[in-house]
This record gives C-alpha cells, sequence and structure tokens, in this order.
C-alpha cells in the first residue's frame, strides 16, 4: 500500500514563540513527595517531628554514650578479656600474676592518657582560648552519642529501670514493631510495612499495616489483648479490623488505638426522638463504635437476638431496634413481655398482639398469637404465588407490596422480651399425635418464623438474661441472623449469644466491663457502616429511657391513625382468626420428637449423635475418638464432661496383639446425663 510521508515538527505561536511540549512522563518522574499533597505533608511534619526531636534524642545517646564508654574503660583496665581466656583454659590461677602485672599497667597508661590529654587541653586553651573547650566538647559528644545509638541486641543502649510504660508508636515506628514482636505477632528478625501513616482519626490514632509474608490478620485479632498490653492501652481502646476487599488482603491489618476509654463518657441520645416518621427498611440507630461512628441495625430480612446478664441494658437495645419499627405507620408489631414491667407498657397502645406477663394464660395467649402468625406466613406465600411477576419479581415481599394496605402483607415486628420464661414452660402439650411440652411447641413456632418469616416481612426480635443452651434451643438459636451480646459470665454463654468459637476469634462478651452499661458486642446479618465484611463489632447503644420511649410509641399511634392502619390490640379486637392447626403442625417438621435434644447439653447431644446406636452397644469410648470426631479441644473437653455429670474413667482395650489402658467414657454414664434409659424402647429412641 502507498506511505504517506511522515513530517517532524513543532507547533509555532503567531508571534514566533516556540510552545514548549510538556512530556506526560516528565509529571510521573517527579518526586513522589511533589506529586502527592498528603504525601508532602506527611514528609513535612515528619521532618518538623524529626527536627523537634533531634535535641532530646541527642541528649540521651550522648548519655548513653557514657554509659557504655565507662562500661568499655572497665572492662579493659580489669583486664576481663585475659581473665575469661585465662578462665576457660582452667589456668586462671597459674596467670594471676600475670594478669595483675597487667591490670596495673592498664591502669598506668590510663593516667598518662589522662594527663597527656588534660595538658594539651590547657596549652590549648591558653593560645587559642575556649574555642578548644567548645570544639573538643563536641567532638566527645559526637563521639559519645555515636557510641550510645541505639541498636537492636547491643548491651547497655535500654535503660533497665524504667518509668510506666505508654503510648509512643505515634512518633516512633520502631515501638510499634517492638510491640507487635513483644505480643508474639511477628518474628524477631521480621518487621512491619506501614500502608498508611499514623494519622488522627476522631479521639484516637489510625495506622494501617500489612504484616510479613505467612502472618495472617486473625492472628492478630486474636490476639488484640496481648497487643493492647504490648501498647500500654486498654483493650477496650485498641479497635482491630482486617482491610477486606479491595485494596486488602488476608496479611493487611487496619487498628485504631483511642486516647483514652471511649465508653466512659455520658451515653448519646437516641436520633430517632427528633425523628417524626421512619421507614422499616432502613437500618434502625442502634449505637455508636470506638471511633464514634453511627451504627445501624438493618432489621428487615433478618433477626435479632440479644443476650445478657440483668441490668446491662438488654431491654434498651431491644426497644432501639423496634422503634423504628414503631415509627412505620405500615409496620404491624406483636409484643410479648415475659417481665410483666412496665419496659413496654408504651407499646400498648399501638401494638397488634400485646402480652404482657408470666403467668400460664400469658403463655398460652403467646402461643396462640404465634401460631395465628405462622398461618399468616403460610396464607403470604400462597398469595405471592399469585401475584404478577411486576408487583412480586420473586417470592418476596417488596416495600411497595408492605404498604399496599389491600395486599394485606406489612412489615411484621415479633418482639419477646424475657423469652426464656415462655420458652422454660414445663406443662405437657400433645402437638401433631405427639407429646411435648409448652416451652418447646413455642420454641418450634419461633424457629419456623426465623426461618421463612423475612421474606415474608416477618421480623423476630428476641431479648433474654438467661443466655443458655437449656434456655433457648440450638435449632432456634441457629438461624437467628444478627446477635447482640452485653456483659455476660463466661465465655460459654457469650458463644451462645454470638455463635459458636467467637471468643477464639477476639470476641469474647464477658470480658466487657460492668461499668459500661449499654455496651455490647454486634454480630449484623447485614451490611452497617463499620462495613459489610466487618464479622462483629463493639457498640455502645444510644440511650432511651422511658420517657423517650413513650414518645416515640405516641408518635407512632398517631401515624397509624393517620395512615388507617391501627388495628387488632390497639382498638380493642385480641381475637385470634381462626387457624387449620393441622396445617400450622405439618410445616413445623418434627419439632416435637426432637424435642429432647434441646434439653441435652450440645457438648452431650454431640457425643450421643455420634454413638448413635453404639451408645446401648458399647460400654466404653475412649476419649481420642471423640476428640477427633468431634474436633475439640481435649483439654475443655474433658472439663465439660466432668461438669455434665461424665467423669473419666481408665480401662483395657484391645490393642494390636495385646492391650492397652487408655482413658475414656463410660456409656452408662452419658445416658444418665442425658437423661436416656438404660434399654432400647419399643420405638427405637432409647428415651425415657
Amino acid at each position: 500500500m502507498p506511505v504517506q510521508p511522515v513530517y517532524d515538527g513543532e507547533a509555532v505561536a503567531e508571534r514566533g514563540e516556540v510552545v514548549p511540549r510538556v512530556s506526560p512522563g516528565r509529571w510521573r518522574s517527579m518526586p513522589s513527595g511533589l506529586r502527592s499533597r498528603d504525601v508532602l505533608r506527611h514528609a513535612v511534619n515528619d521532618g518538623l517531628g524529626w527536627l523537634v526531636r533531634v535535641p532530646g534524642r541527642v541528649l540521651r545517646a550522648v548519655g548513653r554514650g557514657v554509659v557504655v564508654g565507662f562500661r568499655a574503660w572497665r572492662r579493659w583496665v580489669r583486664v576481663r578479656d585475659y581473665r575469661e581466656a585465662a578462665a576457660q583454659s582452667e589456668k586462671l590461677a597459674d596467670k594471676f600474676v600475670e594478669i595483675r602485672a597487667l591490670t596495673l599497667f592498664r591502669w598506668k597508661v590510663t593516667g598518662a592518657v589522662v594527663g597527656v590529654a588534660a595538658v594539651a587541653v590547657a596549652v590549648g586553651h591558653l593560645v587559642y582560648g575556649s574555642v578548644v573547650l567548645w570544639g573538643l566538647a563536641g567532638v566527645v559528644a559526637v563521639a559519645l552519642a555515636v557510641a550510645g545509638r541505639r541498636k537492636d541486641g547491643a548491651p547497655g543502649r535500654k535503660a533497665v529501670l524504667g518509668g510506666p510504660r505508654t503510648l509512643t508508636w505515634t512518633m516512633d515506628a520502631q515501638v510499634l514493631v517492638d510491640a507487635f514482636r513483644d505480643a508474639k505477632l511477628i518474628g524477631k528478625d521480621e518487621s512491619l510495612r506501614l500502608v498508611e501513616r499514623a494519622t488522627r482519626v476522631g479521639d484516637g490514632w489510625a495506622v494501617t499495616v500489612d504484616l510479613p509474608a505467612t502472618r495472617k490478620a486473625v492472628d492478630v485479632i486474636k490476639s488484640r489483648d496481648a497487643l493492647a498490653s504490648a501498647l500500654a492501652v486498654d483493650e477496650v481502646q485498641l479497635i482491630v479490623e482486617r482491610v477486606r476487599g479491595r485494596g486488602g488482603h488476608a496479611g493487611r491489618v487496619f487498628f485504631w488505638v483511642a486516647d483514652e476509654d471511649p465508653y466512659a463518657g455520658p451515653p448519646v441520645r437516641t436520633p430517632l426522638v427528633e425523628v417524626e416518621r421512619w421507614d422499616a427498611w432502613q437500618a434502625v440507630p442502634f449505637g455508636r463504635d470506638a471511633r464514634g461512628r453511627r451504627i445501624d441495625l438493618p432489621l428487615v430480612w433478618t433477626s435479632l437476638l440479644v443476650g445478657a446478664i440483668p441490668r446491662q441494658g438488654k431491654t434498651f437495645a431491644a426497644r432501639l431496634a423496634a422503634s423504628g419499627l414503631v415509627l412505620d405507620p405500615y409496620a404491624r408489631l406483636y409484643v410479648f413481655d415475659g417481665k410483666g414491667g412496665k419496659d413496654w407498657d408504651a407499646a400498648e397502645q399501638l401494638a397488634y398482639r400485646y402480652v404482657c406477663g408470666d403467668e400460664l394464660t400469658q403463655a398460652y395467649a403467646v402461643r396462640d398469637h404465634l401460631v395465628e402468625l405462622v398461618a399468616e406466613v403460610q396464607a403470604r406465600y400462597a398469595r405471592m404465588a399469585t401475584l404478577d411477576d411486576a408487583v412480586c419479581p420473586e417470592s418476596k415481599i417488596t416495600p411497595a407490596m408492605s404498604r399496599d394496605v389491600e395486599l394485606g402483607m406489612p412489615v411484621t415486628a415479633v418482639i419477646i422480651d424475657e423469652v426464656q420464661v415462655f420458652l422454660e414452660s414445663p406443662i405437657r402439650e400433645e402437638v401433631g399425635g405427639k407429646k411435648t411440652t409448652l416451652g418447646a411447641y413455642i420454641a418450634d413456632l419461633l424457629t419456623y418464623l426465623v426461618r421463612k418469616g423475612p421474606a415474608a416481612g416477618v421480623v423476630v426480635i428476641l431479648a433474654t438474661q438467661r443466655p443458655d443452651s437449656n434456655t433457648i434451643p440450638s435449632r432456634l438459636r441457629a438461624v437467628l441472623g444478627s446477635r447482640f451480646a452485653l456483659r455476660v459470665m463466661d465465655w460459654r454463654d457469650s458463644n451462645i449469644v454470638l455463635g459458636e468459637q467467637m471468643n477464639t476469634r477476639g470476641y469474647d462478651a464477658s470480658t466487657l466491663l460492668p461499668s459500661h452499661k449499654g455496651v455490647g458486642i454486634l454480630r449484623p446479618d447485614g451490611e452497617t457502616d463499620a462495613g459489610a465484611d466487618l464479622v462483629a463489632m463493639t457498640v455502645r447503644t444510644y440511650y432511651m429511657p422511658n420517657t423517650d420511649w413513650r414518645v416515640i410509641c405516641e408518635r407512632g399511634r398517631a401515624l397509624r391513625e393517620a395512615a388507617g392502619t391501627l388495628g387488632g390490640h390497639a382498638v380493642g379486637d385480641d381475637a385470634a382468626r381462626p387457624v387449620d392447626s393441622s396445617a400450622v403442625v405439618g410445616v413445623l417438621g418434627s419439632g416435637a420428637a426432637d424435642a429432647w435434644t434441646d434439653e441435652v447439653p450440645e457438648l452431650l447431644a454431640a457425643v450421643i449423635d455420634h454413638l448413635g446406636e453404639e451408645l446401648y452397644e458399647r460400654d466404653f469410648v475412649p476419649t481420642a475418638e471423640l476428640v477427633e470426631a468431634l474436633e475439640v479441644d481435649a483439654g475443655t473437653f474433658g472439663r465439660e464432661m466432668g461438669e455434665l455429670g461424665c467423669p473419666p474413667v481408665r480401662q483395657y482395650v484391645p490393642h494390636g496383639d495385646g492391650v492397652r489402658r487408655v482413658r475414656g467414657y463410660l456409656t452408662a454414664d452419658v445416658r444418665a446425663a442425658a437423661g436416656l434409659a438404660d434399654e432400647i424402647g419399643s420405638d427405637g429412641s432409647g428415651r425415657t
């Protein structure tokens, strides 16, 4: 093909001035400190900080140099090297005369050097004046500062007696590296890489670092207490998070250190007091984290469990979660208060169903209302199957559907305070031809609502002051989405609320201080302002006393009256709709048949499940077999089994061609601890 000629030239202005061409690569070739204002600002700050710290560092280095020089001279004048060589050769007694003579000679050399130096300085001072003294002092100071500079592993560089440890890493990055080494998070020869320099964020310092290769951020989160000790701060002041998603990896850690206890100040009033109305589909303002960020809790599509010992703010947290639903005139509330106090009285004026008290009649009322709601969920799914795709794109409720009064599918919240009152009811009932208890039946109903209810617009909020395995059955606890644990008694109760092994991941609600009212560990089921990938966080809930709660409830009733959505108990209609109980029992599955497993501790139930029919065929099971099958720690397993009434014993078992004595458990003790019969029953279950 024909090729056209290519001309090379430069643009010329009208007046004949050459227009310079700036190469795009010239800007990229400039120093990074001149390209980025942030980098330049950090460089200037570092330079000014270095200049401010130089005099103090020089003085400390000179002082250490004096100590180092004195120790070196003392070692030399005492002939320490010659003594050690003679001692190693076991000829120290034979070399005593030589050592003494060499010691006297070195003393004479010291005296001669000092005398000559003194004469030389005096002569120089007479001839040249004080300039000699200042010049000599400067030279000596520089020499002492070089000799006394800090070096890892060098003797005499670190003070043996120091003052109290304080947080100084913001001024010296080496202190941060030393803290990671002291906490055993990195090795002696490993270091850190600063991704972002330490900057002020709120009332604390924030920094992002990259760990050495093969080191993981999850290990740093687990050892947060050790790192806080190394940094000389309280663990509540230290927030450690793994940087995930874009710009993060498994070895990148962000941590923030507060100047003081972030939870020591007065509580913050809930912002919902000043809000006229709220949308239930929006996350509810729940509290603030240590860095002062507002944490909003999503409720639609999930559920919430609040657990704590008494007087730690459990009811306040549950009311905060419910307040957003109260201010939505299209939301429907089922409020059941097992305490029987006045904490939830204000909600009675707008609740669709309301029960307050711990008597048997109240427990039956809760059961009936839950049966009614389960039937309502079934009916909603049936109606959604007949709706057009434009109205219901999937088998899930939408905001438009929840606000359509004629469709009758409002967002419905089931709020139960002191839920253990109803779950522990021992009253015998027969459900679907099977015998169970009233508490187990209520647990089955709640389990169904938590599993199937979210897609139909049902939100379940449970609060309890007894977060143990006997109170909240495992089948119900396992499907609860969001968890919030205020202070509890020990790590077992914390794990029951937050989830298994959460204490080993650095989240233990039993370590919270008693003075921190309303402070708990939140494990959200959904995205929060702190990040969608964050496993859990420590949150201080907003403060909402009874006066503010009554104002919010009165505003919620007024909104419902204006929208025409007030109904049920709020207008005096407590009559439950007729329900096909057989259809409700059919969707619950075999909950009554499996109810016995919820009366057995989880660990014991796991052992029984592993043994199966061998529970009656074998007399003894070794500990090693159970530890390997259940994947548990041997020490913790033995201690918990002993607490459950199954002490370990030693017996002889076949091993190769002979026998071996091993540690294990008698199956009779396991059956007795679980309340099982010693013989298999007629139904093959072996239950008493």
